[in-house]
């Protein structure tokens, strides 16, 4: 099951959910005003394998703290912010091209080849 970062556009749960990709919005859950280090704390928890989020921050904190929790993966989703129908598009685009691989207890860039 994957958890989308506050940060990250609800919508994308309908098209994971497309993709057979179950997933949850940390907001929905009432997580979305924790810091990062208690997000990947109650996700890793709650049984979640992946964190998808636009913070890289978020990344370079997790990248150090993820090696004890080696069954969650972090995805940073390097997108530009758009409205959400087009941001949507770019995803489905971007997914298509390549899907998101979590490697557990790892810190993943996608798309692949975005810097």
């Amino acid at each position: 099951m994957w958890l989308l970062d506050a940060n990250m556009d609800v919508h994308l749960i309908g098209l994971l959910s497309e993709f057979g990709i179950t997933c949850e919005g940390a907001t929905r859950r009432g997580w979305g005003g924790m810091s990062n280090g208690e997000l990947e704390a109650v996700a890793t928890q709650a049984g979640f394998t992946c964190i998808l989020t636009q913070d890289r921050l978020f990344a370079e904190s997790a990248a150090r703290t993820l090696q004890k929790a080696s069954a969650i993966s972090l995805v940073v989703v390097r997108l530009p912010q758009r409205p959400w129908r087009e941001y949507l598009q770019q995803f489905r685009d971007a997914w298509a091209k390549h899907p998101i691989e979590p490697a557990p207890g790892k810190v993943v860039s996608w798309p692949v080849g975005e810097h």
